[in-house]
């Protein structure tokens, strides 16, 4: 949703204001990428992941029942965490909220509502004689 003119004067009042106060600061911060915050994360993610075979691997092999296990919980955490990172970096996570607070799907169809198969084969019997 585009903003009016009235929120846009005030989002430019507020970045000349912050490039007055912190110059450096406000220059840094806008040149940034968010992807590359996530890209990091996805990095520590694949980390984590390595250590937590290690750990299993070493776990199984001295047979210590709770290093293997730590292993595996660390294996987990960092493929959700990795997962989360990728979703976001690609943009998967952002647009569930705006969609769904326009009420209107991307494609122009109805808000995605589950649709029984009756309801849906009712809703085509429809549109097939409403075409003819």
């Amino acid at each position: 949703m585009p903003l009016s003119e009235h929120e846009q004067r005030l989002l430019d009042q507020i970045e000349q204001a912050l490039y007055a106060e912190d110059p450096k600061w406000a220059n840094s911060v806008r040149t940034r990428d968010p992807r590359n915050h996530y890209k990091r994360r996805l990095v520590k993610a694949w980390i984590g992941f390595a250590l937590g075979v290690v750990m299993l691997m070493v776990g199984v092999v001295a047979a210590q029942i709770p290093l293997g296990a730590a292993g595996f919980v660390v294996m987990l955490a960092a493929c959700l965490w990795g997962l989360s990172s990728w979703m976001r970096m690609n943009g998967f996570g952002e647009s569930s909220s705006s969609s769904s607070s326009s009420g209107a799907s991307p494609r122009g169809r109805r808000p995605s509502r589950k649709q029984g198969f009756m309801e849906r084969m009712e809703e085509r019997w429809r549109r097939r004689r409403d075409e003819h």
